[in-house]
């Protein structure tokens, strides 16, 4: 199959996650982007780093095109968007200087445990309890520079983690999902970045550009940006509960396959 061919479905699976569940499609993106860079023979040293500079690239347009979605529906609470992004912003850019310096083997340990807790989650639908309100500046600037940088670890768009949070802030399920997808964008933003820049020095292929690969952040973003609108409108008519028990067995899946490489690594 055509690599083209390959970077358009997995665009357009992750855009419709972006927009229906709340988690980042990187989720998807970068296991599957790092099954191909292997059957490619990319430079294993940065192979991880590549799928995770790509995803967080391709998250740019997948999390613009959702939140304006959820922002006709309004559902994205920008007052915490606003308090929230030099947190975001931070901590992402921190975890993609703190990526660079790791070892393929390390980030692909952290992310398969990472794939493991969210599908845990999911299964066992752990969500918190409403219990207390949004934190003062400090607190929510530590809260967002975690979300950050672990987003940035393992290249989503913070879903997964921001939701949550939002959720045990006592913000409603459908806002914490719309404002979880605005959220995204300065993940996507300062972890592009922060993975360009420190991807610069090393010895990679053609047609990167830092940490980021072109061809297959071209491929998934204009399928994403066309599909993440669907999944936001998905969002609202479909029972969210079973198709995340799904998806976290797809997690569970890829997550083995990745851990059962990091053995015959």
């Amino acid at each position: 199959m055509s690599a083209w061919l390959i970077y358009l479905g997995l665009g357009a699976f992750a855009g419709v996650l972006a927009g229906l569940l709340g988690v980042g499609g990187g989720l998807v993106i970068v296991p599957m982007l790092t099954f191909i860079f292997v059957s490619r023979q990319m430079p294993p040293e940065h192979i991880l780093h590549l799928a995770l500079g790509t995803s967080l690239a391709s998250i740019i347009f997948t999390s613009i095109s959702s939140l304006r979605s959820h922002h006709l529906r309004g559902a994205v609470d920008w007052s915490v968007v606003r308090r929230i992004t030099p947190g975001i912003l931070a901590g992402t850019f921190f975890g993609s200087w703190v990526a660079a310096q790791l070892s393929t083997g390390i980030l692909k340990a952290f992310f398969v445990a990472f794939l493991y807790f969210v599908a845990v989650q999911m299964l066992l639908d752990i969500r918190p309890h409403p219990h207390r309100q949004l934190p003062g500046r400090t607190a929510i600037f530590g809260a967002g520079g975690l979300i950050g940088c672990v987003s940035s670890l393992v290249g989503i768009g913070g879903g997964s983690m921001s939701v949550p949070f939002l959720v045990w802030c006592n913000v409603a399920l459908r806002n914490a999902i719309g404002t979880s997808a605005a959220i995204g964008l300065p993940i996507a933003l300062a972890g592009a970045a922060g993975y360009m820049v420190n991807g610069l020095a090393a010895n990679l292929p053609p047609y990167t550009l830092g940490f980021v690969y072109l061809p297959p952040l071209l491929g998934i973003s204009v399928a994403s940006v066309l599909t993440a609108p669907l999944g936001a409108r998905l969002a609202h008519t479909l029972p969210i509960g079973r198709l995340k028990k799904i998806f976290a067995l797809l997690l569970i899946v890829m997550g083995t396959k990745m851990l059962l490489g990091l053995f015959q690594t």
